[in-house]
């Protein structure tokens, strides 16, 4: 007999079908609470190690059907600028990371801004206070500082030695009334403090090694771990997933959930990504942020892939994942404990894998905003689109990001100057004369298209007794300027007979 018929009478399967009913209930109802959030604090770029964090939980929380949370955690006013957090959105939309609460979206929990929820950040450590869970802590900065390199020279802990721990709450009320600046510290219990990971399993840290941390500071301002839990609190947080380096904060933040009388969300801390030293990815080396990867022309779909791999696989084979199967199947059962070191190569790669499935038409569109960037184009201008749409399977599979395709494009949009690094291609007797007969040749053609340029041209190189390399060469960088193009042929059919023509007769005057 199974669990779900137990006492029921088998004739009758109604209460049966009732519990099943109950029970999807329950799991679609749970699936729907999962709520999960990106908090990056705006003292800067999106750092693609912050980029692998939202896009987990946005994976998580779609896959869910639950709710994902923008929260702006600005409250280090002396490093948080507008223009960051600006920044950080705008990669956000740009990687399609969409939040269902949060700035320029609104939610039951506004503001999602910690500048804006001070007042219950003072509320819940008064709270504590009130409780006896909390203590007045009239140590000045300089004296903290002071017996921290004292107590480290003596090779003891630098931790904070609790001296104001044994304060009388009435005399700490009245030093409080006379003035004396204080920061409120929390009061950790004896005891361990340890919670299941959800992809590091079980972790348990010693209360001895957890200082009575500071609450709010002597100017009434709070700090990270007790406006993370108000905050995680008020909007039901159900599950924090972040980087291994927040661990050290989470048994500082259980304890805090727990003082509170509150069941503490689920954790989960992903390992760094690092560089091939072995070290936290930083800007030693090299780029860090999405932005920049943005302006390389590096697609969106590239990125949302790439960073998902790094530390969680589908299996031990697949490595392009569109955005819908991520949603579908990514887990953090998955998800590596260990280290991922990036790989600017693979990442190449899959950008370049990614632009050869685009079609034509999304290639034109993708490019056509790095040629305005240059002044090449104006973007609404509708010849440039047909030229692009033309260009783009010339293309292709000669760029690995769309921010290359700017050199090999260009020449259908200005005059081009002949590159340094090509202009040995036109000198000599041979490349003159190769130049001279072409542009007769080209003169003659009654239909000036692809096919037609190509059957004169090879027809040209028999007849002087050239190889096509010889024969195509200088032309080829008379006509775009360089030694590397798109098709040669192609090229010349979307440049125009005038065009090419009037590029032919300036490289034989130079």
């Amino acid at each position: 007999m199974t669990p779900l018929s137990v006492g029921l009478p088998s004739t009758d399967p109604e209460p049966c079908v009732m519990i099943i009913h109950v029970c999807v209930g329950f799991f679609l109802e749970k699936r729907y609470e999962m709520r999960l959030r990106f908090a990056p604090s705006p003292t800067g770029f999106l750092h693609v190690g912050s980029a692998r964090t939202a896009i987990y939980n946005w994976l998580l929380a779609r896959g869910s059907g639950g709710t994902f949370i923008l929260r702006i955690e600005d409250t280090d006013l002396s490093r948080s600028t507008e223009e960051a957090i600006e920044a950080i959105m705008e990669d956000l939309r740009w990687l399609g990371l969409d939040w269902d609460e949060g700035p320029e979206v609104g939610g039951e929990h506004w503001p999602y801004r910690q500048t804006g929820r001070v007042a219950l950040y003072r509320e819940t450590a008064l709270r504590l206070l009130k409780e006896g869970k909390a203590y007045r802590c009239f140590c000045r900065p300089e004296e903290l500082a002071e017996r921290r390199e004292r107590a480290i020279t003596e090779g003891r802990s630098p931790m904070y030695d609790r001296r104001c721990r044994s304060i009388p709450p009435e005399q700490a009320l009245k030093m409080e009334k006379e003035g004396k600046p204080f920061a409120l510290r929390f009061m950790v219990p004896e005891g361990k403090t340890s919670f299941k990971d959800l992809i590091r399993g079980e972790i348990a840290f010693d209360n001895r090694e957890i200082e009575d941390f500071v609450l709010l500071r002597n100017d009434g301002s709070p700090t990270y771990n007790l406006a993370v839990v108000a905050d995680d609190l008020d909007m039901r947080i159900s599950h924090v997933v972040r980087g291994d380096d927040h661990i050290s904060n989470t048994p500082k933040q259980i304890l805090l959930y727990r003082a509170l009388g509150e069941k503490e969300p689920a954790f989960a801390h992903m390992s760094l990504i690092v560089g091939e030293d072995g070290k936290p990815l930083s800007k030693r080396h090299g780029a860090v942020s999405v932005g920049y990867y943005r302006k390389q022309g590096f697609l969106p779909e590239t990125m949302i892939n790439y960073l998902a791999l790094l530390g969680w696989s589908l299996d031990d084979s697949t490595t392009l994942i569109d955005r819908e199967t991520l949603i579908r199947v990514f887990s953090l059962e998955r998800v590596s404990s260990k280290p991922v070191t990036w790989d600017n190569e693979k990442l190449v790669w899959m950008n370049s894998q990614y632009i050869m499935a685009l079609s034509d038409e999304e290639l034109a569109v993708r490019v056509l905003p790095f040629l305005a960037r240059e002044g090449l184009v104006e973007e609404k201008d509708p010849r440039a689109r047909d030229i692009l749409l033309r260009a783009a399977p010339l293309i292709r599979e000669r760029i690995k990001t769309l921010a290359e395709a700017v050199p090999l494009l260009e020449f259908l949009f200005r005059e081009v100057e002949i590159k340094d690094d090509s202009r040995d291609m036109l000198s000599g007797e041979e490349s003159e004369l190769v130049l001279r007969e072409s542009g007769k040749v080209l003169l003659e053609l009654k239909d000036f298209n692809r096919a037609a340029v190509e059957d004169a041209l090879r027809s040209l190189a028999a007849r002087l007794g050239l190889k096509p390399r010889k024969a195509f060469q200088p032309l080829r960088v008379a006509v775009t300027g360089s030694k590397v193009s798109p098709p040669l042929f192609e090229s010349m059919e979307l440049l125009g007979r005038e065009r090419c023509l009037q590029r032919i007769a300036r490289a034989l005057e130079t």
